[in-house]
């Protein structure tokens, strides 16, 4: 983390397939699997942040999703059963596909879903960056409803999708894990960090205003657009967190009591 230097958001480089996409999206899941690694047996059913999901549940989802990406016909059959199944889950055909990726690895073992997870990582960081040029302005559109937290976006790109979505999904589910079985997950620059600008740059970009903005620990920085504006200082984290909904800028983790600044962090991203 370097607090002494103030970069300006529009000089920041987006995490795209051809910038670092790929390098981020590996070392996501290099550092999750490490996690994992570390996790003794009664750790695999601590309940996490996500309702109805314990830490087994969570990487379940990982590994579908993961093969979601790395195949077309995979994403598209799960795609399916989410539509199908919406009314399920509030009309949010996400959720209803992201049970299914539940339920189809429920069977596994802690050992088995460590071994999938890192056997299906480069596969789908090779099939999601190999979406071919012209279906990458195809509009993904985000149900409302069922987990979809207020203020996210209706939309957004499907290379977006692929190059940095699934990437930041499962970087905050490694995190979810750490919290919620305690164990040590120290953020780094090289990822945790590239993580996090980005998200800087695309919040920015949402809201349009004029901020500096500091988020402390080892991920974080100082950033701003334009000049004036609102101040938010927080941990960098915890920015994200609220951003996917995890958490409100009006808790008192947050740290945050300014109004301005309290409305800003309410226009939020997917993770």
């Amino acid at each position: 983390m370097d607090l002494d230097t103030e970069r300006s958001v529009d000089q920041l480089t987006r995490i795209t397939r051809d910038t670092d996409a790929r390098e981020v999206a590996l070392g996501a899941y290099a550092r999750l699997a490490e996690l994992l690694e570390r996790l003794e047996p009664q750790h695999w059913e601590a309940p996490t942040e996500c309702p109805d999901w314990d830490v087994a549940a969570m990487v379940g989802h990982l590994i579908g999703a993961g093969e979601a990406g790395a195949s077309l016909r995979e994403s598209l059959r799960q795609q399916w059963h989410g539509k199908r199944h919406a009314a399920r889950f509030g009309g949010n055909s996400l959720d209803g596909a992201n049970d299914l990726q539940v339920r189809e690895h429920a069977a596994l073992t802690p050992g088995e879903r460590i071994a999938a997870l890192r056997e299906v990582a480069p596969r789908a960081v090779a099939g999601r960056l190999g979406l071919p040029r012209p279906l990458r302005r195809v509009p993904v559109p985000l149900d409302a409803g069922g987990s979809t937290a207020t203020g996210m976006p209706s939309s957004f790109p499907l290379g977006q999708l692929m190059d940095v979505v699934y990437t930041r999904d499962v970087w905050l589910h490694t995190i979810d894990i750490a919290r919620a079985t305690s164990v040590a997950h120290e953020p780094e620059p090289q990822v945790d960090g590239r993580i996090v600008e980005d998200v800087v740059a695309e919040w920015a970009s949402r809201h349009g205003e004029p901020f500096t903005l500091v988020l402390d620990g080892p991920a974080g920085g100082r950033f701003r657009q334009g000049s004036g504006g609102t101040d938010l200082h927080l941990e960098a984290i915890e920015f994200c967190r609220i951003l996917s909904g995890r958490a409100e800028p009006t808790d008192a983790s947050s740290g945050v009591h300014d109004t301005a600044a309290r409305r800003l962090l309410l226009a939020r991203l997917v993770f």
